[in-house]
Parts: structure tokens; C-alpha cells; sequence
């Protein structure tokens, strides 16, 4: 059996990989271009216990910055693809991701079904 080669210890970094690095290499190259680079990431992402008029007004603010974003399309498809459960990505609310994904399966259910109903006709 096959064993993978093992890594030595002084191979490995002394010091961390910023977080921004290690996510721009994780996500591909349209996050270099998002507009939220150069916003506060808290604008994106609720604190805890947050009051529900002060996350309203947060989202808003959020969504107005992914309206101007050039990679919007990209970002909430990686958001709906990966998926991501927390924050504004895409310009939507974790919550508006879920009704979005729950009726993306919906509707691939029902072209499945189309399908299996026109091949049971055709044969």
C-alpha cells in the first residue's frame, strides 16, 4: 500500500498565512476584484446577539455595497455552490440563500422529472 511522503517539520511555514492570502487562493480570482475587499468585513457579518433593527440596517448597507460589486454574479453563486451559512454574500442574507438554493432544487427536481417523464413516453 501506497503511503503519502511525509512532510518534515521545519518544511512547515514559522509563520501564519494572513487569512486574506490563504481565501483569495481558496476562491478563485474573482474575489480580488470584489468591491468588500475594501470594506469593514463586520459590514458583512453579524455580531453576536445583534438587535434585529441594527441587522436589518447592516444587511441594507451590505447589500448597497454587493449592488456596485462588478463580481457580484460570482460571489453568490460560490455562496450558493459551497454554501456558505453565514453572512451577506452576493447580496443576499444567509436566509435569503436558503430560499434560493431550496427553489434552485425544486426546479432542478421538477427538469429532472420532465426528463424521466419524456424518456418513460419516448420508450
Amino acid at each position: 500500500m501506497l503511503q503519502p511522503p511525509r512532510q518534515s517539520l521545519q518544511a512547515a511555514p514559522s509563520v501564519p498565512v494572513p487569512r486574506a492570502a490563504a481565501r483569495e487562493d481558496e476562491e478563485g480570482p474573482w474575489h480580488s476584484e470584489a468591491v468588500c475587499r475594501r470594506d469593514e468585513a463586520g459590514l458583512f457579518f453579524a455580531p453576536s446577539k445583534e438587535p434585529t433593527a441594527a441587522r436589518l440596517s447592516r444587511e441594507q448597507a451590505a447589500k448597497r455595497v454587493c449592488a456596485r460589486c462588478p463580481v457580484m454574479i460570482e460571489c453568490r453563486e460560490h455562496a450558493l455552490v459551497l454554501p456558505e451559512p453565514y453572512g451577506v454574500w452576493g447580496g443576499l442574507t444567509a436566509a435569503e440563500r436558503r430560499v434560493a438554493l431550496a427553489r434552485r432544487r425544486r426546479r432542478e427536481a421538477a427538469v429532472a422529472a420532465g426528463e424521466a417523464g419524456q424518456v418513460s413516453r419516448i420508450a
